[in-house]
């Protein structure tokens, strides 16, 4: 997750795109142009680590921007996604909605309604990077334990007590509470529902 927070703004108008661009720069922010959701596209699939924001028309030859969030959906890029369009319907609304747009703006757009529209998405972004952080660590922790430990932290999740554990993996009640001190140490976490929230942190990932 490496690189400066990028807004990357996908426009097939040079006009608008530089408008674009231009705001972007007052902002102090780095900025990345690209003519069209392919070319962007192209970008995601070399491997390179995205950080920041997307700014994308609707309306362009190719792709379209909806079609282009949709696209990084697929993909499971979460980079947020902010829409314009000189063209806007409700169903496009609903559609750029739904598949999780920051907002979508009208064409003329107020420069401060795209300013705060870009803050919302770097925002979202590095708070999207905070928990994917927290994901990794706690699923390393999780990868640290033994198969049998892993077995007393699915029973000790689900409420069973180190007597009831014992009688279903057949071993002593000794054994369990070795093994559950090692999965609390390993896991970091102080209470059962510490490993509670650590394992529904991973289930929601």
């Amino acid at each position: 997750m490496e690189g400066e927070p990028t807004v990357y703004v996908v426009d097939d108008d040079a006009e608008a795109l530089a408008s674009v661009l231009a705001l972007v720069r007052s902002m102090g922010l780095a900025c990345e142009p690209f003519s069209s959701g392919e070319d962007f596209l192209a970008l995601c699939d070399s491997g390179k680590q995205l950080s920041g924001c997307l700014v994308t028309d609707v309306r362009m030859v190719g792709m379209s921007g909806i079609e282009l969030q949709e696209q990084l959906q697929q993909r499971g890029i979460a980079i947020p996604v902010i829409v314009l369009t000189a063209f806007a319907r409700t169903p496009l609304t609903v559609r750029a909605m739904q598949n999780g747009a920051v907002t979508l703006l009208d064409k003329p757009y107020d420069d401060d309604d795209l300013w705060d529209a870009i803050r919302e998405g770097l925002k979202r972004d590095a708070e999207q990077r905070a928990v994917a952080v927290v994901h990794d660590e706690v699923y390393k922790q999780l990868e640290s334990l033994t198969p049998s430990e892993r077995q007393v932290l699915d029973l000790v999740v689900a409420g069973l007590p180190n007597k009831v554990i014992a009688g279903r993996l057949d071993v002593s009640v000794r054994t369990v509470e070795n093994r559950r001190r090692e999965i609390f140490a390993k896991m970091q976490a102080d209470s059962v529902a510490d490993l509670v929230r650590l394992v529904v942190q991973l289930d929601r990932k």
